[in-house]
C-alpha cells in the first residue's frame, strides 16, 4: 500500500532571520512547535523528522511506502524568485536526509519557488537529479493561481519530465468569521481546491495542457466532487460567463486529476469513485498531522467497494501516478 500523501519537517530547518519566516523552536525530544515570528503555527512531534518513527507508524498501519512531501507553511511564495529558491534548495536538501535513510520506502517530492516558473523548473531539474520524484506545490501564489501563465509555464514542463505533480491548498485567507474552530482548515481548504480545479477547468488550462500530465489534489479534491454538478449547469446555462474559455464542462476534466482519500467516510469516497474514477483516486492520509487519517487508508480497507476497487485505490493508482 502506498500513501501519496504525508508531510516533512526536517529538523536541521534554519532560522532564515525574518520575523515572519517560519521557523523551529524545539520543545523536547520528540516536539516542537512550527513557530512565524513569535506566534505559534502549529505544535509537531518528532514523526515530522524523525524517519524511525514514521517507519514504526508505517508498519503498524501496513503502509509499504509513503510519499514525503513539504509542509506548505515553508513554501517561500511570498519571497522573491532568488531568495525562494534558496529556501527551496534548503528544504528540499534536508528532506533527502530523512528519505535516504529508507529509500526503498520514503518518496522525496520537492518543492519549488513557485512566483517564478524559470526558478521553479530549475530547481525542480536541480532535486530531480538529486533524487527527488516528483514535485509539491501550493494552489495558489498571491492572486495567481494555477491557470496564471508562469504555473502553466511550469506544469508544462513537469509533463516534459515526465514528474507527478501534487497540488496542496494553503495560504486561506484569514478572517474573523473563519478564525474560530479550525474554520480556516475545515471550510478554507476545500474551497480553495475546488477553486483551483474549476480555474483549471472553466479557463481552458486542461485543454491546453497535455493529458499526460499527472497531476494530484489533495484532500480528495476538496469541494469540486460534490458541487461539480452546479458547475455543469453553470457551463451550459450561462455559456456567456461561464464556459466560453473551456471546450467542456467542468466534470469533464475529473478524470484528469488525481485525488487522495482523506475523505474520512465510505459515502464521501464513494463521491470520489464515481465523480474521478475508480482509477484516479489514491490513498493519502496527510500524517502526521491530526487532521489526517490513523490507520492510514482504514477508509478504504474498510468500506464496501469491490476488491478489486479497493486494490487500485490502496496501490496501483499511485504506482500509476508516480509513472514507476
Amino acid at each position: 500500500m502506498i500513501d501519496v500523501h504525508t508531510h516533512v519537517v526536517p529538523a536541521g530547518w534554519p532560522d532564515l532571520g525574518s520575523h515572519e519566516d517560519p521557523w523551529l523552536r524545539r520543545d523536547s525530544a520528540t516536539t516542537a512547535t512550527i513557530m512565524r515570528g513569535d506566534r505559534e503555527f502549529r505544535r509537531i512531534t518528532d514523526a515530522c523528522w524523525n524517519a524511525d518513527t514514521r517507519l514504526a507508524d508505517m508498519d503498524a498501519d501496513d503502509i509499504d511506502q509513503q510519499v514525503v512531501l513539504p509542509t506548505p507553511v515553508f513554501f517561500g511564495y511570498e519571497r522573491d524568485a532568488q531568495d525562494a529558491a534558496r529556501v527551496a534548495g534548503i528544504f528540499n536538501d534536508l528532506t533527502l536526509e530523512v528519505t535516504a535513510q529508507s529509500p526503498d520506502r520514503l518518496i522525496p517530492f520537492c518543492q519549488v519557488p513557485l512566483q517564478d516558473a524559470d526558478a521553479a523548473c530549475r530547481e525542480l531539474d536541480r532535486s530531480l537529479a538529486n533524487g527527488h520524484v516528483g514535485v509539491e506545490i501550493g494552489n495558489h501564489v498571491d492572486d495567481h493561481d494555477l491557470d496564471s501563465e508562469g504555473v502553466i509555464t511550469f506544469l508544462q514542463h513537469c509533463a516534459d519530465r515526465n514528474v507527478p505533480v501534487f497540488v496542496h491548498p494553503w495560504d486561506m485567507t484569514p478572517a474573523p468569521r473563519t478564525d474560530p474552530w479550525m474554520l480556516e482548515w475545515l471550510v478554507g481548504m476545500p474551497a480553495e481546491t475546488q477553486l483551483s480545479l474549476l480555474r483549471l477547468a472553466l479557463s481552458g488550462a486542461f485543454d491546453r495542457l497535455p493529458e499526460s500530465l499527472r497531476l494530484g489534489f489533495a484532500h480528495g479534491g476538496g469541494s469540486f466532487a460534490y458541487w461539480s454538478g452546479r458547475a455543469d449547469n453553470a457551463w451550459r446555462e450561462r455559456r456567456d460567463l461561464v464556459g466560453a474559455d473551456s471546450e467542456h464542462p467542468p466534470s469533464h476534466y475529473a478524470s484528469r486529476v488525481y485525488v487522495d482519500s482523506v475523505v474520512f467516510t465510505e459515502p464521501a469516497l464513494r463521491v470520489l469513485v464515481d465523480a474521478h474514477g475508480s482509477d484516479r483516486v489514491v490513498l493519502g492520509s496527510d500524517y502526521p498531522y491530526p487532521l489526517g487519517e490513523r490507520p492510514a487508508g482504514a477508509v478504504i480497507r474498510d468500506s464496501t467497494l469491490p476488491d478489486d476497487e479497493k486494490s487500485l485505490l490502496l496501490s496501483t493508482n499511485a504506482i500509476r501516478f508516480l509513472g514507476r
